[in-house]
């Protein structure tokens, strides 16, 4: 019954690509997308993207809407600054490389060239055709996949699989699986998205999650060697009160178990909340790295 209004949503997509005239800026546009809502892995495939475009001198800033944020921006993230106002992702990616947020694309990457960027990764926007791109990605998880393959609301997806990968320059798969590409044949490659298994193997712990497949954060514990008493999912994004870290601290307790989180939750807590608490770094692990570089040699070639 949701599939006509699904339809209607693909076609303004479609419609915003070939009517919205994109900007030029003066530095590289790599876009990292999807085409599903959530739980993909693409902002660790762009912060893996930022360290290896920092390895080779180049000044990366990555360019995020801010989601779940107040601020509209443009504004570039400081270490102070609360995901309240600015969004969990770009807080995360602060951390790597420097991070604006803008709901308008273009101010904010003006102020990205101001400030030195010469190198712009987009942590999401492949269905925003205000910037010009370099190069754009789009990142799938390999055991979702496409879902039921409609357009939201009546499935996952942004836009039509066909139609989003018409765009793309390459797809990252992230995880097992082997999602339908059709007729796809540009770069595909694979990663994995893995923990420090030295900090976590062994360790008894009760974990939480408010991501977008939190089961692919508890998997990644027990395959790092950890002893996964307990898991507790919440939604996307979710903002957690005070009785409920209590709780999961009793249950930590109980279980005489550490209790651990996603770097993205952590940082979604209050200081207060925070304590106790230990935060999980993820990485994207390529299967091929060099097939990623050669990607990069496209827009920036090594100095």
């Amino acid at each position: 019954m949701l599939a006509p209004l699904g339809w209607i949503y693909g076609t303004s997509v479609a419609w915003k690509a070939v009517h919205t005239k994109p900007f030029r800026t003066g530095a590289g546009v790599i876009c990292v997308g999807n085409l599903s809502v959530g739980g993909t892995g693409k902002t660790p495939v762009a912060i893996e993207i930022a360290r290896r475009l920092l390895a080779r001198g180049r000044n990366p800033f990555f360019l995020s809407r801010g989601y779940g944020g107040r601020l509209r921006g443009p504004i570039e993230v400081v270490e102070d600054d609360r995901a309240a106002d600015v969004g969990d992702e770009p807080l995360l990616l602060a951390q790597a490389a420097p991070a604006v947020i803008a709901l308008d694309r273009q101010a904010g990457a003006k102020l990205a060239i101001e400030r030195g960027a010469d190198v712009i990764v987009m942590d999401d926007g492949h269905q925003n055709f205000s910037l010009e791109k370099d190069l754009s990605i789009v990142v799938v998880d390999g055991e979702a996949g496409f879902g039921n393959g409609r357009v939201v609301p009546a499935g996952p997806l942004r836009e039509p699989v066909t139609q989003g990968l018409a765009r793309a320059d390459a797809v990252i798969i992230v995880g097992n699986g082997a999602p339908p590409l059709g007729s796809f044949s540009k770069p595909v490659m694979r990663a994995h998205l893995t923990l420090d298994d030295a900090s976590i193997g062994g360790r008894r712990v009760v974990a939480f999650a408010g991501i977008g497949r939190p089961e692919k954060f508890f998997r990644s514990l027990h395959e790092a060697g950890a002893d996964l008493i307990a898991s507790i999912g919440f939604a996307d994004h979710h903002t957690y009160a005070a009785g409920e870290i209590a709780r999961l601290r009793s249950k930590a307790r109980a279980h005489n178990a550490e209790l651990v989180t996603t770097e993205k939750d952590f940082l979604r807590l209050t200081r207060a909340q925070r304590e106790g608490i230990r935060a999980v770094p993820a990485q994207a692990s390529f299967d091929d790295p060099a097939a990623l570089e050669r990607l990069l040699d496209r827009i920036s070639p090594k100095r």
